[in-house]
């Protein structure tokens, strides 16, 4: 497998039943940073800084003013290629001498076509970042703020939170403008206390690894503050609300309440108590004005949290004239059905395999991941590498596409084996040679297939045929990188007519800035809250057999 630098890169938004991809000509970016060369495949028809492409690597550019000029810290030499001429801003900032000498501010710059530049001002290494897409990752904003003095000096600023049980986000929004400011994602440090909920809330039965595991959440969303009043010159006693979402494992752990309550089946399908006992110490770990509230909502159920209610609320889902689905990938997976007057939910076990990934190859969908693979000129397989051309492994997506064109090559069989009788294939990224093992496989053919049989059974109790859905919504950061076409190929998801399946992005977190803004979200959500019912799925033995039968590596409806 090679990575081609100037290949067709960028997100398939809808599924089109084989229909052409629309993918752009990138272009190149080198980058010289830290003394070492750096490939940045990039689209040049999107119209990004270089600052916004950079963002999202270890080498991005020292900022402090949301990318407005204001702040002077940016600063690159062009050592070739076009990047706009210079801006009123930057004839403030810069010498002429230094313009002349082609020092530029990141943020005011533009490329076009095939790029070189030096980073003269790095930013200190951080466990944050700005994920692929930028603000864009977070999604549609689909509701207005509620009326506010506009002369409100300085403008109030709200702060999203969704917790995730592998990922953080954090988002900064413009209370009054309705629009996002800024956005970081880390990993959650949990992670130490084990990868899945169940291994997390087992550690929470020692009060004072319940304690730490706590402690930990909260100071990690206090490190994402901090980074984003670093980089973005915010101060975050201008920030009056903060609202966080998540899974109600995660949730129950951040508040250090109710945990040991999610090991008992029978709760699993009532309501759980998340809310923290006091926040006013968490405002104060976090730099915020002693007036700031702060809000953790309520989940729906024991494993059906507030980022599924968040995410059906950012989609405007009970408007929805026909049905709809929207499958929110994670670690702990959540499904909700809209039927037409009822909300089905439930929650299956994706494991690692959709964000954190598994295996000794595998990583998150961060800088370095082998994001997508594809098939090029006489079967060879080409890969596009997330802000980079340093290869570390393979992430979710990366793998969905991998696998699809193995499957297509013969290479692997619809059992999840491997032609040849082998226990692991190799392939070489850039000089770096990289695995595939039949247990990476196994661990994607069983989280594929959990997500199959929870929607088949979700359908059949709202007596919805799946193949008559209108719409399809993928969530999460799993889906945010998802190319639709493979995913249909091994069977993640339905072969749908054109348009119907949609890549939505992180639709927990844009749930959670609309009930920020507005009361009209509220209400919507407590709509949702009415008419949702809750599907356990180990209690349905229709699951049992669904999942069999989703296991293989082919379509949706394929005869084993």
């Amino acid at each position: 497998m090679r990575d081609s630098a100037r290949g067709r890169r960028g997100q398939h938004r809808c599924h089109g039943g084989g229909a052409e991809r629309g993918l752009s000509a990138m272009a190149t970016l080198r980058v010289r940073a830290g003394g070492a060369l750096h490939l940045l495949a990039y689209d040049p028809d999107a119209g990004n800084s270089l600052r916004a492409i950079l963002e999202p690597t270890d080498f991005r550019v020292r900022t402090a003013c949301l990318g407005l000029g204001a702040c002077g810290l940016c600063r690159v030499r062009v050592l070739a290629g076009e990047v706009g001429a210079p801006t009123a801003v930057e004839r403030v900032q810069l010498e002429d001498a230094l313009l002349a000498e082609r020092v530029r501010l990141a943020c005011q710059c533009r490329p076009v076509g095939e790029v070189e530049i030096e980073v003269l001002s790095l930013a200190p290494p951080s466990s944050w970042h700005v994920p692929p897409g930028g603000l864009a990752s977070i999604g549609t904003l689909r509701w207005e703020a509620d009326p506010a003095p506009s002369h409100a000096v300085p403008r109030p600023l709200g702060v999203a939170v969704d917790l995730g049980t592998s990922h953080i986000s954090v988002a900064l929004i413009d209370l009054i403008g309705a629009r996002p400011l800024a956005l970081r994602v880390g990993a959650n440090p949990q992670r130490a206390h084990g990868a899945d909920v169940m291994t997390r809330l087992v550690a929470a039965g020692d009060p004072d690894h319940a304690r730490a595991l706590a402690s930990l959440a909260r100071a990690a969303v206090g490190e994402a503050l901090g980074e984003i009043a670093r980089s973005e010159g915010i101060d975050l006693r201008r920030v009056r609300r903060v609202l966080v979402v998540g899974n109600t494992a995660m949730l129950s752990l951040l508040a250090d309440r109710n945990h040991q309550r999610l090991l008992e089946p029978a709760n699993w399908s009532l309501p759980i108590d998340c809310a923290p006992l006091e926040t006013a110490s968490w405002g104060r770990e976090w730099g915020l004005a002693p007036e700031a509230s702060i809000e953790v909502v309520a989940p729906l159920a024991g494993f059906v949290g507030s980022d599924l209610l968040a995410g059906v609320v950012a989609e405007r889902m009970p408007e929805l004239r026909t049905p709809g689905l929207l499958i929110d990938f994670g670690t702990n997976s959540e499904i909700a059905l809209w039927s037409g007057d009822t909300l089905w939910v439930t929650a299956t076990a994706g494991g690692p395999a959709f964000e954190a990934s598994a295996g000794r190859d595998c990583i998150p969908a961060e800088a370095g991941a082998v994001v997508r693979v594809r098939e090029g000129e006489g079967g060879a397989l080409e890969c596009d590498i997330i802000a980079g051309d340093e290869p570390r492994g393979l992430c979710g997506s990366g793998l969905v596409d991998l696998l699809a064109c193995l499957l297509r090559q013969r290479r692997l069989g619809p059992r999840g084996r491997f032609s040849d009788d082998s226990e692991r294939v190799e392939f070489e990224v850039n000089g770096r040679m990289l695995g595939l093992g039949w247990r990476e496989v196994d661990a994607l053919q069983r989280a594929k297939a959990a997500i199959g049989a929870g929607m088949k059974v979700l359908c059949g109790c709202a007596g919805v045929d799946p193949y008559a859905l209108q719409r399809v919504l993928v969530a999460g950061l799993f889906g945010s990188h998802l190319d639709l076409d493979s995913a249909a190929a091994i069977g993640l998801l339905p072969r749908l007519p054109e348009g119907r399946v949609v890549l939505v992005g992180n639709t927990a977190l844009a749930g959670a800035c609309g009930l920020l803004l507005c009361a009209d979200a509220r209400r919507m959500l407590e709509r949702v809250r009415a008419c949702a019912r809750f599907v356990n799925l180990g209690r349905m033995a229709a699951f049992d057999e669904a999942f069999l039968d989703q296991l293989f590596l082919q379509p949706m409806g394929s005869p084993p």
